[in-house]
Formats: structure tokens, C-alpha cells, sequence
């Protein structure tokens, strides 16, 4: 997660979570979310807001956070880290589904989970690209290809996480950076 300097003051160049490949599973994520709601629940089951929230949670947390980095490290961190305990609740939605129903839930050596971690391989990943298997007819397949997406994707914002104490560390804050600014251009007076 690099970020460019801006050279001209102190607010960092922001934004960019479009990029964020945590974003572009996140939406798939939230996609896939709603349509199995939409095809495995019944209209009016109180689930679906539950499990359709938390999966938009996640995708606009990581927006949230994204843009919020701008004035607020602290803020990005936090947000960052409420879009995965969102999709850990959304997850467990998913586990409690295939317990509930006497579906199997996958584990990392089964022949579906390798094929998953091949499709995941995919530059440029999008819905389309899972979409076979999140709208199979078999909603085992369909509650485990979630299952998957929901792990990476979590597993990728414990990387984020960490990427961005990272930045804060070698960085500072706003504070630090307003500073910096202020000195910075007193001595080139």
C-alpha cells in the first residue's frame, strides 16, 4: 500500500480504494451476498438485512477508510478494521447456514477449495469470474465459495492492517505532518 508525498502541503494523496483489491473482493463479496439472500431465504427472514449489512459494511468501510486517510490515520486504521470484523460476522452467518442445513463446509484440501484458490488467482478478479460457483444451484457450493471469498478477503485486511501501522510508524499523523509543513516552509523563506 504505497502511498505517493504530497509535496505541496500536508494532506497525502487519498482515495484510491477503487484499486484496493480488499475493496474488489469486498464488492464481490456484497454481489454474491445478495443474491444468495435473495435466493436462499425467505422474503421477509430477518437474515437477509443482517447478512446483506454486514457484507455492505465491509465494502464501504474499506471505501470509508480509504478516503478518511486523508486527515486521519487513526480513522483508516479503525474503519479498516471494522470492514473485517464485518465480514467475520458475515462469515459466521455463512458457517451457521451450512451447520444449520446439514451442508458440508469445506475444508482448505478439498477438490472445491483448491479450485477456489485457483479462480482467486485470476488478475483482475471480479464477479463474473466467481460467478459460476456463487450462483451454482448447489447452495453448498455457493455458501462455500462465499465462505472462501469472506477468508481472503479478511486475510488480506490483516495484511492492510498491519501495512498501514506500518505507514503510521514511518509517517506520523496529521499533527506530525502539519508540523513538518509549517518548518518546511518557514526555512524556505
Amino acid at each position: 500500500m504505497a502511498t505517493e508525498e504530497n509535496t505541496e502541503g500536508f494532506i497525502p494523496i487519498h482515495g484510491g480504494y477503487r484499486n484496493l483489491i480488499t475493496f474488489q473482493k469486498a464488492e464481490i463479496i456484497y454481489d454474491g451476498t445478495v443474491y444468495f439472500c435473495r435466493r436462499y431465504f425467505k422474503k421477509y427472514d430477518r437474515t437477509i438485512d443482517q447478512m446483506v449489512q454486514a457484507a455492505r459494511s465491509g465494502k464501504q468501510n474499506i471505501a470509508e477508510a480509504s478516503m478518511a486517510s486523508a486527515t486521519s490515520k487513526e480513522t483508516e486504521i479503525k474503519l479498516t478494521n471494522v470492514a473485517r470484523a464485518s465480514l467475520e460476522e458475515l462469515l459466521i452467518d455463512y458457517e451457521d447456514y451450512l451447520r444449520t442445513n446439514n451442508l458440508k463446509k469445506w475444508e482448505r484440501t478439498d477438490r472445491l477449495s483448491l479450485r477456489f484458490n485457483e479462480l482467486n488467482r485470476t488478475p483482475g478478479a471480479n464477479y463474473i469470474t466467481f460467478k459460476k460457483a456463487i450462483e451454482h444451484e448447489n447452495r453448498e457450493i455457493s455458501a462455500n465459495i462465499m465462505c472462501c471469498l469472506i477468508n481472503v478477503t479478511s486475510y488480506l485486511l490483516g495484511r492492510q492492517l498491519v501495512a498501514l501501522e506500518k505507514a503510521f510508524l514511518n509517517e506520523g499523523g496529521l499533527r506530525e505532518r502539519m508540523t513538518r509543513a509549517r518548518i518546511n516552509k518557514r526555512n524556505k523563506q
